[in-house]
């Protein structure tokens, strides 16, 4: 995670926002409790990051036009641009971690990974 933190603290946003950001800009406009499962947060730390980081601009939340009960949660011109700043420092942070333990090496940990969430189907 270091590379990560570092690459972080010259946007000003947390490792929790920043894979808010990148939900949404890889699935587009979510619910928050979908939001909250592909980003591995909880509903509620989902809720208190989402109120600071539409204090910010970095995202939008509307009532969803077909069900009110929910709220659905679009990134921003703000979020999109830290996103689109940081996307290559982000490749290359991946990269280093592909050359340090190799590619296989690499695919196997994230499928490791994967069987830690509890909402993972596989």
């Amino acid at each position: 995670m270091i590379p990560i933190r570092e690459m972080l603290s010259e946007t000003g946003i947390s490792e929790q926002q920043w894979r808010v950001l990148r939900v949404l800009d890889e699935h587009g406009p979510l619910d928050a409790s979908t939001l909250a499962d592909r980003a591995s947060l909880l509903f509620p730390s989902l809720t208190r990051i989402a109120q600071s980081m539409r204090k910010r601009g970095l995202i939008s939340q509307v009532q969803d036009k077909t069900d009110r009960r929910r709220q659905v949660i679009e990134i921003a011109d703000a979020g999109q641009k830290i996103i689109d700043d940081n996307v290559d420092h982000a490749v290359q942070i991946v990269e280093g971690f592909k050359l340090s333990i190799g590619e296989a090496n690499y695919e196997q940990l994230l499928d490791l990974l994967a069987l830690l969430d509890p909402n993972n189907s596989d």
